[in-house]
């Protein structure tokens, strides 16, 4: 009897804990996504390394987590679009509009970079989704 009883709060206290992340309001501290582009990283490409440093494609979403941050902690000047971001620099672009944005990036061996603004996601599966996909893949 008593192990049912366990075994029925622990349901019940999962299905609470989906419920609220299916339902909650979306809230972020900040709406900065930080990447950072590490020191060495222009040695490394003038070397012939083809590594990436940033992803390739970056998701924002509007609304919760749509401000990008760059921090260029090279011991050179770094070029994203038409802004060149100094050694010790960091460079914030908020974004306001949905779809794919592409930008000329020299931390990237590709040479661009595309930032990807999506709609923040409605209550129910799609925010219990985005969630579960924010605590899977935490990138700053």
């Amino acid at each position: 009897m008593k192990a049912r009883i366990g075994i029925a709060l622990i349901v019940a206290l999962l299905a609470g804990g989906f419920a609220w992340a299916a339902f909650a309001p979306l809230q972020a501290s900040s709406r900065d996504q930080l990447f950072e582009i590490p020191k060495g990283t222009w040695e490394r490409r003038m070397k012939g390394d083809k590594t990436s440093v940033l992803p390739e494609r970056i998701t924002l979403t509007l609304g919760v987590r749509d401000v990008l941050l760059l921090r260029n902690n090279d011991t050179v000047p770094q070029v994203f679009g038409p802004v060149l971001i100094m050694p010790g620099q960091d460079f914030r672009l908020p974004f306001a509009q949905l779809g794919e944005h592409p930008f000329d990036c020299t931390a990237h061996a590709s040479g661009t970079m595309t930032v990807v603004v999506d709609p923040a996601p409605a209550a129910g599966l799609a925010r219990l989704k985005w969630r579960l996909d924010s605590l899977l893949n935490r990138n700053g």
